[in-house]
């Protein structure tokens, strides 16, 4: 079985809210793509409840576009303790955490429907939670986010 970068990632070691360069990938052109881990809450002490993490997936897919050029997807983590978003370029970190905290002011700001939620846009269009999106992105905002480090496990 191929590695995953965040297999090696030391959980324990990591202090959220942060963004993190995860990786960076060259295309067989040259072209680089950059995985970011957005990560809203502690690894191992809390999750995000799926109906919220539905919608902060639909609310900072749009709301990382407008604040950061080149975005290609934006994805929960299965462990439901952040996002995953995947770039064209390599856009420095501090860069992406200004885009970050932007959008993350947006969500926790959003006063309107949802976007994408229909039977024909989404595939689970009946379970969101605004109310609670906008509050991880709230709490987020108060833990301070900051540019996290890598951290590997000493194997």
């Amino acid at each position: 079985m191929a590695n995953v970068e965040s297999f090696d990632l030391d959980h324990t070691k990591v202090k959220a809210p942060y963004v993190r360069l995860a990786g960076v990938k060259k295309t067989p052109k040259g072209d680089s793509i950059s995985k970011y881990d957005l990560r809203l809450l502690q690894p191992n002490t809390a999750a995000i409840e799926p109906a919220a993490i539905h919608t902060l997936e639909h609310l900072l897919a749009g709301y990382l576009r407008d604040h950061l050029p080149d975005v290609v997807d934006v994805s929960p983590m299965g462990c439901r303790t952040g996002m995953y978003m995947a770039v064209i370029g390599a856009p420095d970190e501090a860069g992406v955490l200004k885009a970050f905290e932007a959008a993350l002011h947006d969500t926790a700001n959003h006063d309107r429907p949802i976007p994408g939620v229909s039977e024909l846009e989404c595939g689970n269009y009946r379970d969101h939670d605004l109310a609670a999106a906008r509050q991880y992105a709230k709490n987020a905002l108060a833990g301070g986010l900051k540019v996290q480090p890598t951290v590997l496990i000493q194997r």
